[in-house]
C-alpha cells in the first residue's frame, strides 16, 4: 500500500491465520485503487476535474470524509489539501521510490490550500481546481481500522493490524496487547499495553524522509507554510479508541510542536512524545515501562 511501507497482521488464533491475511490483502488493494496519491487510475485522482463535482464510491468518500473532519478538529493542521506541497517536494510517487531527483527544489512557502474548500456532498467530491487531495496523513489509520474489524468480524478472534506507525486492534484478547515502541533504533524504547479494541499511532519526523537537492524533508506539512513542519518532536505517539483518533493527534502534535502537550493533555488522551534530545514526555496516564524481556503492566 502506497501509504505504509511495512503491514504486519496478528491473531489469537494462528488457525485462521491465511483467511485473515486473504481478507486484509483484499481490503488493502481495494483501499489503494480508491484512494492513492500515486495511481493516476485511482479514483481520487480522476475525481480531480478542476472544481466540477465527481460522483464517488461510498469507500473514496469514507476516506475523505475522514480526512475532512480531521482537518476540522485541528484547525486545519491535519489537511488532505497538502498533495501539490508534497509534489513539490518530491514525494510524488510510493514513498519506496523516491530518490534525490539530482535537480534543485524551487521552495516556495506559501499557505496550503483550505480545506473547506474541498466539498463531500450527495455522494459527489468537488476538488477546486490547482488542489491535490493527499488522504496519507489519516488514509493508513482508516485502512487499518478497516482490516482490524473485519478480521475480527468475520473470523471470529482477536485482531492487531498495523500499517507502518498506526496500529488498530479489534476483538477480544484478554489483557490488550503490548506494542514496542520505538521509532528508530536509536531512539528510547519502551513497551505499552494497548486494550482490546482500541488503537495506537505513531506519527514521526524522522522515519519518512527522503533526499531531495541535498534536503532531507519529511511528510508531515505545515499547512501555513506548504513546508516540513519544524522537527520540534521526533515522534509522537498516541492511544485512543479508534486508530483514526489516535493518528489525527499524532500528526497534529508534531505540527503543533511545544504546543502539542497541552493540546493533548485537555483531550485527555494517552500519549508519548520524545524530543530532539531523546527525552521523553508523557501525558494522560500514559503507562509506559522501560523494555524488558517480559514486560509487567500495572
Amino acid at each position: 500500500m502506497a501509504w505504509s511501507p511495512t503491514a504486519r497482521l496478528v491473531v489469537s488464533d494462528p488457525a485462521v491465520l491465511p483467511k485473515a491475511r486473504a481478507i486484509v490483502t483484499a481490503e488493502l488493494a481495494a483501499i489503494d485503487r480508491a484512494c492513492s496519491r500515486f495511481r493516476a487510475d485511482s479514483e481520487l485522482m480522476r475525481a480531480h476535474r478542476d472544481g466540477r463535482p465527481v460522483p464517488v464510491s461510498p469507500l473514496l468518500s469514507e476516506f475523505v470524509a475522514a480526512a475532512l473532519d480531521a482537518a476540522r478538529q485541528t484547525d486545519g493542521d491535519v489537511s488532505p489539501t497538502v498533495g501539490s506541497a508534497l509534489n513539490q517536494l518530491g514525494h510524488d510517487r510510493d514513498f519506496d521510490l523516491l530518490t534525490d531527483g539530482g535537480t534543485a527544489v524551487h521552495v516556495i512557502v506559501q499557505p496550503a490550500p483550505g480545506w473547506r474548500r474541498v466539498r463531500l456532498a450527495g455522494g459527489h467530491l468537488t476538488v477546486p481546481a490547482g488542489v491535490v487531495l493527499d488522504l496519507g496523513a489519516t488514509a493508513t489509520a482508516v485502512a487499518a481500522d478497516r482490516c482490524a474489524r473485519l478480521v475480527a468480524d468475520r473470523c471470529g478472534v482477536g485482531a492487531l493490524v498495523s500499517l507502518g506507525g498506526d496500529i488498530a486492534t479489534a476483538g477480544s484478547h484478554p489483557g490488550g496487547w503490548q506494542v514496542l515502541v520505538q521509532d528508530q533504533e536509536d531512539d528510547p524504547a519502551c513497551t505499552v499495553r494497548v486494550p482490546a479494541g482500541a488503537a495506537m499511532a505513531t506519527s514521526s519526523t524522522r522515519s519518512r524522509q527522503w533526499v531531495r537537492d541535498g534536503r532531507l524533508p519529511h511528510h508531515i506539512i505545515d499547512r501555513r507554510t506548504g513546508q516540513p513542519a519544524a522537527a520540534g518532536w521526533r515522534s509522537a505517539s498516541v492511544v485512543a479508541a479508534s486508530c483514526l483518533t489516535a493518528n489525527v493527534a499524532s500528526t497534529c502534535a508534531l505540527v503543533r510542536g511545544s504546543g502539542a502537550l497541552p493540546w493533548l493533555r485537555d483531550r485527555r488522551l494517552p500519549s508519548r512524545l520524545v524530543g530532539q534530545d531523546g527525552s521523553v514526555h508523557t501525558v494522560n496516564g500514559c503507562h509506559l515501562l522501560p523494555l524488558l524481556p517480559s514486560p509487567e503492566f500495572k
